[in-house]
């Protein structure tokens, strides 16, 4: 869902060919699958269209190429910076953040609501767009030409 919010918020800013959006996951349980059902759902009746999502897994490799890892939780901060370590890429510890600390909601961790009921989605979905909201004002000034920043 996550991925999905942030490219229809950047289109509507105005970046959506300026920021380079990616969505993986740090374990292998779905790779391939379509968005879980209840989630495209979810944003269907928010006006999203999560049908093109397939879930992947994240390369160890990727690390060095990103400006900026989002994670959900705690548990997946974790396991992404523990795949930095191992790899020794310089930089990548502090690149490597908690979307909630990012995104303007005091640290908190977005729950997976994989198997939750319509309304634990919907609570996930709006904890994601109002800090994908954050996170575009903030790259706004960053990624526009100076005349769009007038």
């Amino acid at each position: 869902m996550a991925e999905v919010v942030l490219r229809a918020q950047l289109a509507a800013a105005g970046l959506q060919d300026r920021v380079i959006v990616d969505s993986a996951g740090t374990g292998d349980w779905h790779i391939g699958d379509p968005m879980y059902q209840r989630a495209r759902t979810e944003l269907g009746r928010r006006g999203y269209d999560g049908a093109a999502h397939r879930a992947r897994q994240i390369d160890a490799s990727w690390l060095a190429e990103r400006d900026l890892i989002l994670a959900m939780d705690r548990s997946n901060l974790a396991n992404l910076r523990a795949l930095a370590e191992e790899d020794a890429i310089p930089d990548t510890q502090s690149r490597i953040r908690l979307f909630g600390e990012i995104g303007g909601l005091d640290g908190a961790e977005v729950p997976d609501p994989w198997g939750g009921s319509p309304a634990e989605f919907a609570e996930v979905l709006t904890m994601l767009e109002t800090g994908m909201a954050r996170i575009v004002s903030q790259l706004g000034p960053v990624c526009l030409p100076d005349t769009r920043r007038r």
